[in-house]
């Protein structure tokens, strides 16, 4: 295989009617380490709508037990990518997820802000440091597969194109951004887990960490900004990075997020179905949309 070989296939498909495997190809052959750093940074993002990070903060998931609730979110995202929206862990992960979310009162407004960041951080990450931007088809592809995911969650009024995603995601954000005690205790933690990962270097890739924020973000959480001089060689060596990664030969089988070091809660395996909380339901929980039941969700 040649290095551009998986994007002359992804060419071949129509990313309407085979999103899943455009998208399986992106992310697990294509870009599995861009992917993995860019849905950690869309999901860090959420934090900076007050509304969102009081709630996090309520739940503790995020303070208390952070590596369970990151290994958690990356591993029922990870089982409906890679066994699809009609596999048995596939429906048993939106189900999960189903029941988390409705066990607390959050807006549609809220969910459909999430879930345009899954689709338009990593496309902006890869413009700017992946080693190729996202093709239209991948763009496409990646629109209707987190569409898909939105309707299994039951969220309404859906973007339908990558541009719709974006539009509203930069609205969203301009209106809501702001600053709060609670997101920031959020804030905190996820970094504090995320650079614990590296031991003694760990006060440089707190640093590295912050150089990839932009000015939005950092000000919602009253972050000192970064000196030009650290932002420019973070950004700098990310891109010389991209450019060794272009010269290599492409994946030829697809890495999961399962299969990263950074899921480190369950060395002996995991069952889906018993991933993520359980909080008391609210009358009005549950999957919005009918599934049979599997040995999985048992």
């Amino acid at each position: 295989m040649r290095r551009y070989d998986w994007l002359k296939e992804i060419r071949r498909l129509d990313p309407e009617r085979d999103f899943l495997t455009i998208y399986r190809i992106t992310a697990t052959r294509e870009f599995p380490w861009d992917i993995t750093r860019a849905l950690e940074l869309a999901l860090y993002r959420t934090y900076a709508v007050p509304r969102i990070g009081r709630l996090l903060a309520a739940t503790a998931e995020l303070t208390d037990r952070t590596q369970k609730r990151y290994d958690d979110t990356a591993l029922l995202l990870d089982a409906v990518l890679e066994h699809g929206f009609d596999g048995e862990d596939g429906r048993t992960a939106i189900r999960r997820i189903n029941q988390m979310h409705r066990s607390y009162d959050i807006s549609d407004e809220d969910m459909r802000y999430v879930l345009c960041t899954f689709v338009v951080v990593p496309k902006r990450w890869l413009d700017a440091y992946g080693w190729r931007p996202l093709s239209a088809h991948e763009r496409a592809a990646v629109a209707a597969y987190y569409r898909t995911l939105g309707r299994h969650m039951g969220i309404t009024e859906l973007p339908q194109t990558y541009e719709d995603f974006e539009r509203c995601l930069d609205s969203y954000e301009e209106a809501h951004f702001g600053w709060d005690e609670d997101a920031r205790r959020v804030s905190d933690a996820t970094l504090d887990l995320m650079v614990g990962w590296y031991g003694p270097l760990a006060p440089v890739v707190r640093g590295a960490s912050m150089a990839l924020l932009d000015d939005t973000l950092l000000d919602a959480f009253r972050y000192d900004r970064p000196k030009p001089a650290v932002r420019k060689a973070v950004r700098g060596a990310l891109k010389l990075r991209a450019r060794a990664v272009r010269l290599l030969p492409p994946r030829r089988t697809p890495h999961y997020a399962r299969q990263n070091p950074e899921i480190k809660g369950y060395p002996n395996g995991f069952r889906v179905a018993e991933l993520g909380t359980f909080p008391a339901a609210r009358r009005t929980g549950g999957c919005p949309v009918p599934h049979k039941e599997g040995p999985a969700a048992s």
